[in-house]
């Protein structure tokens, strides 16, 4: 064996006696799986029958692991061709928010040159420019547009750490100063840390008087085809405090991660800041009719799919990876859709019991889509709550005939926020091991 293989010896590999399979038991494949993250996925991970956890050094058929431990699988060590891993090897080109505007733009750019298609472009991201790279023509929008409120993000942060809100020009020439400041007081080998500064949705959609957004999972299985499911369950986070452009520098009004919110001084956690999308959904029919919340499913149908477009020649296909997406969407006055970030690791931990229930099915119908145990056909469009939304094309509702990819909306084969009737559909599969819904200590 190999000596760059040592740290990782025998992980994923071929060893004595292995036949580039999962192990068979007793007429039934037994799947090794490895997972540093603890919570929900554990939990998950360890209810499912015939898998079994092994320790780092041993052979192991699947891993749920962070990005860092699969760097370094990547570059030491030979993977057999069944094993998975939850992520590819350049997943960030969607989800570093420098990286997903650069590519949004270019996908862009060449939909502008498609004649045919001209009626596509991708709106559905507000004037976004990379920091300090883009300095100058931030500028120059800027002060197209005075008064707009922006807001300043870390390219590669997450949970609302380093994000500012500003109106003024000089808020961000302060910043670009104490950058340059402190790459110079750490040596020339520093750098400036890449931020985004994002025109700001000054008019969000509220409900109580609350900014909210939307959560919605993604599971891309292949990039070249292209095959993605979403899953139709998700939530919407609420802000504790009423919206107010009054005073920007409140992160408790304008910043809805959960791992803000519940350290504002009126967070009850009894209550929490969650709602369910089929609530969410119910309540916008009820106000706005059916018809319009069709169109703005459809709308955040268009988001998934371009943006995964949009870097489907850039990310390395690997028919060992798959990528669990956590999609932010935000929701303006007017019902239209912006995506606001791409997340490569959605936290899985539960802020409730029927939070936790939701993540805990959706990452065992993550598995179920996987497949390790080599149950599906490969024609499916329905596996537990995932529902196949692109396979090398659009998929279209069965009742719904083929449609022309250069609409706006388009109806494809996805049920967002609709009833997840999991379990009577997976009862269709062989029998499995489900989750045990007790909350994570």
């Amino acid at each position: 064996m190999n000596t760059v293989m040592s740290k990782y010896k025998t992980s994923g590999v071929k060893g004595p006696g292995d036949n580039g399979k999962s192990e068979e038991r007793k007429g039934q494949i037994v799947v090794r799986y490895r997972c540093n993250q603890p919570g929900t996925i554990q939990d998950v991970l360890r209810q499912r029958q015939n898998w079994v956890e092994v320790n780092d050094d041993e052979q192991w058929d699947f891993s749920w692991s962070d990005v860092a431990w699969l760097r370094e699988i990547f570059d030491q060590v030979y993977l057999q061709e069944h094993v998975r891993m939850n992520h590819f090897r350049n997943y960030y080109e969607l989800t570093r928010k420098n990286l997903m505007v650069k590519n949004l733009k270019h996908h862009q750019k060449n939909l502008k040159r498609d004649a045919g298609r001209t009626e596509m472009m991708c709106d559905f991201f507000p004037p976004t420019f990379s920091l300090p790279s883009e300095y100058h023509l931030f500028v120059e929008e800027f002060n197209r547009n005075s008064g707009s409120t922006w807001i300043m993000k870390p390219a590669a942060r997450s949970q609302g750490k380093g994000i500012f809100l500003f109106r003024k020009l000089k808020d961000v020439m302060d910043w670009k100063k104490d950058s340059s400041r402190h790459s110079e007081e750490q040596g020339e080998e520093a750098q400036v840390e890449n931020y985004v500064a994002q025109r700001y949705i000054a008019k969000p959609y509220l409900i109580n008087g609350r900014k909210f957004d939307l959560r919605v999972y993604v599971l891309v299985t292949s990039y070249d085809p292209l095959k993605a499911w979403l899953y139709r369950d998700g939530f919407a986070r609420f802000s504790c405090t009423r919206f107010s452009l009054s005073s920007i520098d409140d992160m408790y009004v304008h910043l809805t991660n959960v791992s803000v919110q519940k350290t504002a001084p009126d967070y009850d956690p009894k209550k929490g800041c969650k709602w369910s999308i089929q609530q969410l959904r119910r309540y916008l029919t009820a106000k706005h009719g059916k018809a319009t919340v069709e169109t703005l499913f459809q709308k955040m149908d268009t988001i998934f799919i371009h943006s995964l477009l949009s870097v489907r020649k850039v990310i390395i296909n690997d028919k060992r990876c798959f990528e669990l997406y956590g999609y932010d969407i935000l929701l303006d006055h007017n019902l239209k859709p912006w995506l606001i970030e791409v997340n490569a690791s959605p936290s899985h931990s539960p802020s409730s019991q029927e939070d936790y229930e939701m993540k805990c099915n959706m990452l065992d119908d993550t598995l179920n889509v996987v497949d390790m145990e080599g149950r599906l056909t490969g024609k499916e469009k329905r596996v537990g709550g995932y529902d196949l939304m692109w396979d090398d094309g659009p998929v279209f509702q069965e009742d719904v005939g083929p449609q022309t990819f250069g609409s706006s909306c388009l109806n494809t084969n996805t049920n967002l926020g609709c009833i997840n009737d999991r379990e009577k559909q997976l009862r269709q599969m062989p029998s499995r091991g489900s989750c045990n819904h007790r909350m994570h200590e």
